[in-house]
């Protein structure tokens, strides 16, 4: 199952109408674990409030800003409960910078967030995996 449809899944039911059968690429497929689900929900998230949402269709505007909502919120709430709050402050930073951006008219600004954000989840990752492997 791919990480898009595991989103589909686990979001809110009300959500489900609006899935689509066959979701698009994933931007983050190189992260793994609970990182890479909740990078990949947080980018719907934000999709679905300024761009081309990959996994959901035929929402109204409003619709489309409380889905992305939720789904900010499931992939905070994942990262909370698995206790990797070094990744929910870096989301949550990256969900504030990415909106103010995006409300300045600085798309291009945004978009270099999403990758110097994912890009240092990428490393603490990297950093984690290399500490368990030496203990």
């Amino acid at each position: 199952m791919s990480r898009l449809a595991e989103i589909v899944a686990a979001a809110d039911p009300a959500l489900a109408p609006h899935a689509v059968s066959e979701a698009g690429p994933e931007r983050f497929a190189d992260v793994e674990g609970t990182r890479g689900f909740v990078l990949e929900a947080v980018y719907e998230g934000y999709l679905l409030h300024y761009g081309a949402p990959r996994a959901f269709a035929g929402m109204d505007a409003d619709m489309r800003l409380l889905a992305g909502d939720a789904l900010y919120a499931l992939g905070l709430a994942r990262l909370a409960d698995s206790g990797d709050l070094d990744a929910v402050a870096i989301l949550s930073d990256l969900i504030s910078s990415s909106a103010q951006a995006q409300a300045e008219g600085r798309a291009a600004d945004a978009e270099a967030l999403w990758e110097s954000s994912s890009d240092r989840l990428r490393r603490a990752q990297a950093a984690g995996g290399a500490r368990c492997a030496a203990t």
